[in-house]
């Protein structure tokens, strides 16, 4: 009986001990070396894993950094150049700076300019309500104000006015990472050049309809009558399905479209204020009567 035991007992010891070995040569041949500049590259990453730059999180990019021959084209939003910059000299590699993102909201449908009419009674997701119908008001291609794009952003950017509903977004927290973009359904949200001292010019609509109706659905529909178009001097405006767009590496914000537009659709950020139309002339008068004497 005792010998039994002993012999189970040796045998399971043998089994064991052949199972490691097993275990242990192919866990060998089969094992993946690491690179040791993954866990660098990813320490000098932000951490945000907002996917901003197109992968799952900061690790995956890190990977991708390292594994690339070239990252010029590889960016990280939230990090920006100073962040591109490390991780380039930390690999030995070569990035180029990139100029400055933000989101900017294309809809000034407010509750004054684009009334409602009707209400919807369902989820609060602008995801739903746009799979559900065409929205609550006439214009089907504004915002539908739920708040899609500040469930989905990580720094606190985004938010919803509670006077004209729609969406606002934080200059001091906006890392351009992309996420109330790809949330927003209608597509409303974009990003663009910051611009020089923060100053952008863009057109505030995206309704495509003709412009009779927009105009019926809201005030400050882009009606596509290309006043903008003409009075550009740098050929940035494009009209196309009745919707003036303007190019963002083509402006040089010089405010002549913003000036023409009949709807006020088109948007000015962070500029001097204008001076009063009235100075303006009486500058000008000036200037001829001294030029006449």
């Amino acid at each position: 009986m005792d010998s039994t035991i002993l012999t189970t007992v040796i045998m399971l010891g043998v089994l064991a001990a052949t199972l490691a070995a097993v275990l242990y040569i192919v866990a060998q041949k089969f094992k993946v070396v690491e690179d040791e500049r993954i866990d660098g590259t990813e320490s000098i990453l932000p951490g945000a894993n907002c996917g901003g730059c197109g992968y799952t999180g900061c690790r995956a990019f890190a990977e991708a950094l390292v594994k690339a021959d070239d990252i010029a084209a590889m960016f990280c939003p939230v990090g920006g150049n100073a962040t591109m910059t490390n991780v380039a000299e930390y690999l030995g590699k070569k990035v180029e700076t990139k100029e400055s993102m933000i989101a900017v909201v294309r809809c000034a449908g407010s509750c004054e300019n684009r009334p409602r009419v009707n209400e919807f009674d369902g989820a609060t997701s602008c995801a739903v309500m746009a799979a559900t119908y065409s929205g609550d008001t006439d214009c089907s291609y504004g915002c539908l104000g739920k708040g899609d794009c500040v469930s989905v952003c990580n720094f606190d950017a985004i938010y919803i006015n509670s006077e004209t509903m729609l969406p606002e977004v934080d200059e001091d927290k906006c890392t351009s990472c992309g996420a109330c973009v790809k949330a927003c359904p209608k597509l409303i949200i974009e990003l663009r050049k910051k611009g020089p001292k923060s100053r952008r010019i863009y057109v505030s609509c995206v309704n495509k309809d003709k412009g009779a109706v927009a105009r019926k659905a809201c005030k400050t529909a882009c009606i596509g009558c290309a006043a903008c178009r003409k009075a550009c001097a740098f050929e940035s405006i494009l009209i196309e399905n009745f919707l003036a767009y303007i190019d963002p590496d083509k402006c040089r914000l010089c405010r002549k479209c913003v000036e023409v537009c009949p709807t006020e659709s088109i948007i000015e950020l962070n500029f001097p204020p204008r001076k009063p139309k009235v100075e303006v002339q009486e500058k000008q008068t000036v200037n001829s009567e001294n030029a006449t004497n």
